[in-house]
């Protein structure tokens, strides 16, 4: 017999619409590279549902919306550190109404010359998206495509890459929030082979800051930094708990409170924004019952 869920499930769409990074600051042990958080068995760029949690909960914020609702009361750390909590104390914190997870690729922009652009993924994130959205779990293979291809054979950096099967369900493994008919080549690749070409398509910046008196790079001021591309789609899971004490939680009203609507919301996820990274549009869809 199956237990009831406490939670409505719902999901969000992410399309980068300058390149992404979210991931560690430059340190002597990666040799000062600014690496992207990676999910640990396809090696492909995530971001963490704590990162989109808190972007979320910070624009709320500045809205005036009801944050300590949908988010959890905070620790107010103006009491002080000696002073007892109670049942009925400013300084209880409380669960949130709303739950983020990760967001993993979907589909990642890569440049080939003969086609010019191509969005690659891999059965396993491809699945992932399909168990996140609620459609049934298919079976990928390797190397089938869709959309109008130049050749028969793509070439990337590494190498050449054949198209064998044309497969048209992969349409609907492209989020519909974002174009109804793709305008880019689908291609799917071997699980194994996703991070190579994940890497290959990364951006990549050098930064670096001279003396005042001198074209030298200031000591420690020198570092590379790594982003998901533009145009990279994205899918992360959202919960929401079906009621909150005797109260039924409305989704509606978490839409209207975050000011999300079906044209989605600019929001800015991650790092280094002075310097135009970050920007994307998130889509949220309207969860089961």
């Amino acid at each position: 017999m199956s237990k009831k869920t406490m939670y409505k499930k719902a999901y969000g769409i992410i399309e980068t619409q300058a390149p992404l990074h979210v991931g560690a600051s430059a340190g002597e042990e990666s040799g000062n590279l600014n690496l992207i958080f990676r999910d640990q068995f396809t090696q492909t760029g995530i971001i963490p549902g704590s990162s989109i949690r808190g972007r979320c909960r910070a624009d709320m914020r500045q809205e005036q919306g009801n944050v300590d609702y949908w988010y959890g009361k905070a620790v107010n750390h103006s009491q002080s550190e000696g002073s007892e909590s109670d049942s009925n104390s400013e300084n209880n914190t409380s669960e949130g109404l709303i739950k983020f997870e990760y967001a993993s690729i979907v589909w990642l922009p890569v440049y080939c010359p003969n086609q010019p652009i191509v969005r690659v993924s891999c059965p396993a994130l491809l699945n992932r998206y399909q168990k996140v959205t609620g459609k049934a779990v298919t079976e990928i293979k390797p190397y089938s495509y869709f959309g109008k291809a130049t050749s028969k054979t793509l070439f990337f950096n590494l190498g050449f890459l054949p198209l064998k099967t044309e497969d048209k369900t992969l349409k609907d493994c492209f989020p519909q929030e974002l174009e109804k008919h793709p305008k880019y080549l689908l291609l799917v690749v071997d699980d194994t082979e996703i991070s190579m070409i994940h890497d290959m398509a990364l951006y990549r910046q050098s930064r670096v800051a001279l003396e005042p008196d001198k074209k030298k790079a200031k000591k420690g001021a020198f570092f590379d930094v790594e982003a998901l591309p533009e145009g990279t789609v994205m899918v992360f899971p959202i919960a929401m708990r079906k009621s909150h004490g005797d109260q039924l939680v409305e989704w509606q009203q978490f839409l209207q409170d975050s000011q999300f609507n079906e044209q989605g919301k600019e929001l800015y996820l991650g790092g280094l924004e002075s310097i135009g990274f970050g920007r994307t549009h998130v889509f949220v869809s309207s969860p089961s019952q």
